[in-house]
């Protein structure tokens, strides 16, 4: 008899997962799981999977799983952080408006901020993204020197651009830089342009899922390579504006990143095991 999972389909400023409670379902083969139930036409559709499981740690309160849409396990995903606070907590699985979520990349806390009218909706998350590492990792060779690498508990290289590329553009210069041979451990790729005082147009190519409509840790990587590099001010918050939404960053006196926008429930429903 095959077995089905409940599963919501959230999304994050149009970054879009499917999210299984695995307090309440296995999922035996998560990263097949995350390959079949993301093609879009043929299944649900996504940017990958995220699984919400309890923690390792005395630490944290819950933990985070992700898989990108092609199978491979991701450190950390800011979007995807989000849509775990709001998921707590209009669920009723916590009463907290402070939530330490253990990732691969770290215990990241995250800051709900509640409806004023409504005191079981949450408006947005603001997430404790941690301190950002601009140094690049052993297995990144230097030799491209036309962008800024910054990790976020994940790596990204840093664009900046006169020009927002085109699709095309973007899925030709993004695909092939996740692969170059400056990245063996292969990279999330931005291109920034500046549209404002403190404000850049981002699109990004993630490592695993292609293009998205938009990724948390690739937005503080934007702001972090931005103000190192001249271009914005560390004294006020950055924009960045991707594809599915704006998001709003700031590199605080603690040399933590913190992220806040939007996280919204699409739909739900069940899936068939792979």
């Amino acid at each position: 008899m095959t077995k089905t999972v409940a599963f919501t389909k959230m999304h994050g400023a149009g970054n879009d997962y499917i999210y299984v409670n695995t307090l309440l379902y296995s999922i035996p083969d998560p990263a097949e799981a995350a390959r079949r139930w993301s093609r879009p036409h043929f299944s649900i559709g996504s940017d990958g999977l995220v699984l919400i499981c309890p923690p390792t740690t005395e630490a944290a309160d819950y933990r985070m799983r992700i898989f990108n849409a092609d199978g491979s396990e991701a450190m950390m995903c800011g979007n995807a952080s989000r849509c775990i606070g709001k998921y707590l907590y209009e669920k009723g699985m916590t009463q907290q408006t402070v939530i330490r979520l253990e990732t691969a990349s770290g215990i990241k806390v995250l800051n709900l901020h509640i409806n004023s009218k409504d005191t079981t909706l949450v408006d947005s998350v603001t997430v404790d993204m941690l301190e950002p590492r601009l140094q690049a990792p052993e297995q990144y060779d230097g030799s491209r020197n036309d962008g800024t690498f910054v990790s976020m508990g994940n790596p990204h290289f840093v664009i900046f651009t006169d020009e927002e590329p085109t699709t095309p553009e973007l899925t030709d210069k993004g695909s092939a830089l996740e692969r170059d041979k400056a990245f063996p451990g292969r990279c999330n790729i931005e291109f920034a342009k500046p549209v404002g005082k403190n404000k850049f147009r981002t699109r990004v190519w993630e490592r695993g899922s292609g293009i998205t409509m938009a990724c948390g840790t690739g937005a503080c990587a934007t702001a972090v390579a931005a103000i190192t590099t001249g271009r914005a001010e560390r004294s006020k918050p950055v924009e960045i504006v991707m594809d599915g939404g704006t998001l709003s960053i700031e590199w605080r006196a603690d040399n933590h990143i913190y992220m806040t926008g939007p996280a919204e429930f699409a739909f739900e429903g069940e899936v068939e095991l792979p």
